[in-house]
């Protein structure tokens, strides 16, 4: 059973405060090792080392900080199942689901590596008599990510391989309920040569984000996770005067027309609805919750997971899938984002009045249509409020290199996560207008 350090300056490092929180395989039940619940102090010594690495990390040319990101690709390449099993082992993914997130995390790796084009700026000549004017994109300083328990691996490679590619330092608190993967993540980035406080990494719950948030030497923080979650640190953080983005929850409507491909939709639906895995007790406790309010508020189950057994894995939190018929916009089901395998199917009459239902959602992250017909898609791409749109395909989950975010309630601040908003997110454009 391993006990976790934090990461901080290059070194593995024990915290300051005693807790530690006990981890299990959600599958199995397996007793996979204990966290550290770090505190303020543990914060203070990694903002310390990263503002004191940025003084030279800064200073380290484009094309040098790409190549030790194309080190760090290679051996995430060699180490990729290795990497896929840690997901799986910690978070409950089925092993193929693990190897598509960890494609993810290194694909984010990848386009960092581009960071000499990325970051170029501008220039023009004679804007008046003999004057010119360029921009330059400079680094900020420290940034932070506090990362979700969904992904282990992909999420956090949202943010750190955009900040240090640019030239600021880090710091990452990932989920305290999925440390694993990081942590093997980041004895990678030990092992590529990355300079000591670049990338530091910080265990923890609320002592810890609380402290992020509120740190005078961190310039922004990037956050995903709940909504009210989101909210708050959005609303914190830019009372610091950080640079946020806080990506919060979802519910991915799918509208299915009747001329669609309906062997291509229900594949593709199954495959985006039931890849959530269920990692705790409570957690497990929290998705049956779900599922009686649906049954209470009158929606029809057509089919009850809730009885799953998994004959080799007793002390495993199962869920099997569990699908509800006749759900209506304003249930609880209808409304709140479930992390789990639980579909709810709601009955339209056309598309303006499935347009209509997701507009009205509190979230709008993404949402998808399956159809034959291209008058429909487009109607729908361009009059639905959402920011990520899927046609024929299930849950639109951008590349690396295009932004990933929401509206309303699924995002709080301007710039995405990846993609060229992280450019812009982690740099300042400097104008400098020259006359001789």
């Amino acid at each position: 059973m391993k006990t976790l350090r934090n990461y901080i300056g290059g070194e593995w490092i024990a915290p300051s405060a005693a807790d530690y929180l006990d981890l299990t395989n959600p599958a199995t039940g397996e007793q996979l090792g204990k966290v550290p619940l770090s505190g303020a102090r543990d914060v203070d010594a990694a903002v310390s080392a990263a503002q004191t690495a940025f003084l030279k990390w800064r200073e380290v040319p484009p094309v040098v900080r790409a190549r030790y990101l194309f080190k760090l690709k290679f051996l995430m390449d060699q180490q990729f199942e290795d990497l896929a099993a840690t997901v799986t082992r910690e978070h409950g993914k089925t092993l193929d689901e693990s190897r598509g997130s960890v494609r993810r995390a290194i694909e984010n790796v990848e386009h960092a590596c581009g960071i000499p084009t990325l970051m170029m700026g501008k220039a023009l000549e004679d804007v008046a008599a003999g004057i010119d004017c360029e921009y330059v994109r400079q680094p900020l300083g420290v940034f932070a990510a506090i990362t979700p328990f969904n992904f282990p691996a992909m999420v956090p490679c949202w943010f750190w391989p955009y900040a240090i590619a640019t030239g600021n330092t880090f710091v990452l608190k990932p989920s305290e309920q999925v440390p694993f993967s990081s942590t093997r993540i980041l004895e990678l980035v030990h092992e590529a040569g990355i300079p000591p406080g670049v990338l530091n990494m910080v265990h923890g719950a609320k002592d810890v984000v609380n402290a992020l948030l509120a740190h005078p030497g961190i310039a922004g923080i990037s956050f995903v996770g709940s909504s009210p979650v989101a909210r708050h640190v959005y609303t914190e953080a830019a009372k610091y005067g950080k640079r946020v983005q806080a990506l919060g929850g979802a519910k991915n409507h799918v509208i299915v027309m009747p001329d669609a491909d309906m062997d291509r939709a229900v594949a593709n639906i199954s495959e985006s609805l039931f890849g959530c895995a269920v990692i705790s007790a409570k957690h497990k406790e929290k998705v049956l919750s779900y599922v009686e309010a649906g049954r209470k508020e009158g929606a029809t189950l057509l089919l009850d997971g809730r009885a799953t057994k998994v004959e080799k894995h007793p002390r495993g939190h199962f869920v099997g899938p569990t699908v509800f018929d006749g759900v209506q916009p304003d249930m609880t089901i209808g409304k709140e984002e479930i992390f789990g395998p639980v579909a709810s199917v709601t009955h339209v009459s056309n598309l303006d009045e499935g347009i209509e239902m997701v507009q009205r959602s509190g979230f709008a992250n993404a949402t998808s249509i399956f159809t034959q017909s291209g008058k429909a898609a487009r109607e729908f791409r361009y009059r639905v409020g959402v920011s990520m749109i899927g046609v024929n395909i299930g849950v639109a989950a951008p590349m690396a290199f295009f932004p990933f975010g929401g509206t309303k309630g699924s995002f709080f601040g301007d710039l995405k996560a990846h993609g060229q908003d992280s450019i812009d997110f982690y740099t300042d454009k400097k104008v400098v207008i020259s006359r001789w």
